[in-house]
């Protein structure tokens, strides 16, 4: 999402009390956009402790996308944001008509704190894009040596850590403070300005692009590795088997479609052939 100067936050300050019905209610569906999938997330956490279902697959796939659609429309933001500034260096940073609506319609939480609207909506936005990397590390927890595990555990933990980030941005601003206190404002200390404003826009744009970046690449290797994740949910023909942590007892039905002769034989040739003569 972008980032207001403060002049424009107090302008929808002043504005807030013409916030449109569309504006509240794009608000709050993007925030049950993102308790829901928390919601869905902690369900993959608990369900992958017991035997593999597949409506985990299903559901996996659902946080997978809904993540890509929710960053999808979080990183042009900030790509028109950073074109913006290009052409403006020195002016404010600027927000689209839809990221402003957003703002706007979270900022009613609190209309006296200016930039309130704005930082909930950064929050909102990257814990969307952090619940999507979960589950692609979610999904592929039983196939531990896969590439697309490996970069989806490498996104947890930056988008992680930027998500941190927009914690302490919000909190601060929450709790009073006249500035985001935040790495991305030098802990509150860069004063309002072009230097803060370039900084900051820049300073976002980046962490996007390499989470993003990221994420691109953990799905190109969950494309590529997608059957073997599919047979580990037993939605695909038995092919070739590879090491996981994960223990899984086998059927009797199992044996048989893996190829296994049966304990016990009932071909009545072989029952005659063992009879004693």
């Amino acid at each position: 999402m972008a980032v207001l100067s403060e002049d424009a936050a107090h302008h929808m300050m002043h504005m807030s009390d013409s916030v449109s019905g569309w504006d509240t209610a794009g608000a709050v569906v993007l925030l049950l956009w993102a308790v829901s999938m928390w919601v869905a997330v902690a369900v993959l956490a608990y369900a992958n402790r017991r035997p593999v279902q597949s409506w985990m697959y299903r559901l996996a796939i659902a946080v997978i996308g809904l993540g890509v659609i929710g960053q999808l429309g979080h990183f042009q933001e900030h790509v028109a944001q950073a074109g913006y500034w290009i052409g403006h260096p020195n002016s404010p940073a600027w927000m689209t008509p839809w990221g402003n609506g957003l703002a706007q319609g979270y900022g009613q939480i609190d209309p006296s704190k200016p930039t309130l609207g704005m930082e909930i909506l950064h929050l909102v936005g990257n814990f969307i894009f952090l619940a999507g990397l979960v589950g692609i590390a979610l999904f592929t927890r039983r196939a531990l040596h896969t590439k697309a595990r490996k970069y989806a555990k490498m996104g947890v933990w930056m988008q992680g850590i930027h998500g941190l980030e927009h914690v302490a941005l919000t909190v601060s601003v929450a709790l009073g403070a006249k500035q985001a206190i935040g790495l991305s404002t030098w802990f509150g200390t860069l004063d309002p300005g072009p230097g803060l404003w370039t900084y900051r826009v820049w300073w976002h744009f980046i962490a996007n692009v390499i989470g993003t970046t990221i994420m691109v690449m953990a799905l190109y290797h969950l494309r590529r590795e997608r059957r073997q994740v599919r047979e580990l949910y037993g939605l695909s023909r038995p092919g070739t088997e590879f090491s996981t942590d994960a223990t899984s007892e086998r059927t009797p039905e199992a044996s048989v479609h893996h190829g296994d002769q049966p304990v016990h034989s009932h071909d009545p040739k072989q029952s005659t052939a063992a009879q004693p003569r």
